[in-house]
């Protein structure tokens, strides 16, 4: 497979990934991702901003959520993001410490 083909279908996977999380799976809580698998919508809009800067490319850290959330990450919080259970909240304190 030639070198453009591969980053053809890494970024046609991604979009799959971000079209999943965005309107198939919005019931998915970013507590719970981060719990179960270290990273949520907010890593991958950080990515996503963090390529851009290596690019040259000035985003902020707000334009990348939005990018990544397809709309203002307070829109999305209004509409898809519930309160995280004690349970949750525990999980994530124990597996992310602050230090």
């Amino acid at each position: 497979m030639d070198k453009q083909t591969q980053i053809e279908l890494e970024a046609a996977a991604f979009r799959r990934l971000q079209k999943h999380l965005m309107e198939d799976r919005t019931d998915a809580q970013n507590i719970d991702m981060m719990n179960l698998a270290g990273f949520c919508r907010n890593c991958l809009s950080r990515w996503y901003q963090e390529a851009a800067n290596e690019r040259g490319i000035t985003m902020s850290k707000d334009e990348g959520r939005a990018a990544f959330y397809g709309m203002p990450f307070s829109e999305w919080k209004a509409k898809y993001q519930t309160e995280a259970s004690p349970a949750a909240q525990q999980a994530f304190e124990k597996s992310h410490p602050k230090g």
